[in-house]
């Protein structure tokens, strides 16, 4: 009877790794995929402001900490928060405890709730759809973009804050407006079905 064959793994974007499985189902799940949910949206753009200066790791192993301690990142409830909630927040473990990062959450849902339409503004600012690039290698991909400049100085004149262009850059990879999975990768040609669909 012949060995079996190794199964083969399927080939991912060298930021994901092989071997932690938060990371993996990020990848494989979620990354690059267009959302148009404005909660999820949201979620987004605070986790991609709570993880500067901090590994992306860092954050997907707090998100569940962050669901609870920002109400499910239900915006008009953020909105509402105050001096207390900061305070307890700057208590809470299972966020990144930085004053800064909370205080610009709070912001930030109260510049959303202002807007007609989060996601309407943020599809606007990459034309209406995905857009799909075709990077061979990790190192090709940039850190912003002059639509991700776009977009930061665009949300900061709205009120925004921790939205510097590469936190956008971050933020719009994440969300599926552009594709940056590498050409190799499995997901790439996934997400631009998506993206078209």
């Amino acid at each position: 009877m012949a060995e079996p064959r190794p199964r083969k793994e399927k080939r991912r974007c060298a930021w994901a790794g092989m071997t932690d499985p938060l990371y993996l189902e990020y990848h494989d799940e979620e990354w690059g995929v267009p959302s148009h949910d404005e909660r999820h949206l949201f979620e987004m753009l605070v986790l991609e402001g709570a993880q500067a200066g901090l590994s992306w790791s860092t954050i997907l192993r707090k998100r569940e900490g962050y669901r609870k301690a920002f109400a499910g990142f239900e915006v008009a409830k953020v909105a509402r928060f105050g001096a207390r909630d900061v305070e307890r927040l700057m208590g809470d473990a299972g966020i990144v405890r930085n004053r800064l990062k909370i205080e610009s959450a709070i912001a930030n849902a109260r510049a959303t709730l202002e807007l007609e339409s989060f996601d309407d503004l943020l599809w606007s600012l990459v034309g209406g759809k995905t857009h799909q690039n075709r990077f061979r290698r990790l190192t090709d991909i940039p850190a912003e973009t002059a639509e991700s400049k776009a977009m930061s100085k665009e949300l900061k004149r709205l009120g925004f804050r921790f939205v510097g262009p590469t936190v956008c850059y971050a933020f719009m990879q994440a969300c599926g407006l552009v594709n940056d999975h590498t050409v190799d990768c499995f997901r790439y040609s996934e997400v631009s079905i998506a993206a078209t669909g």
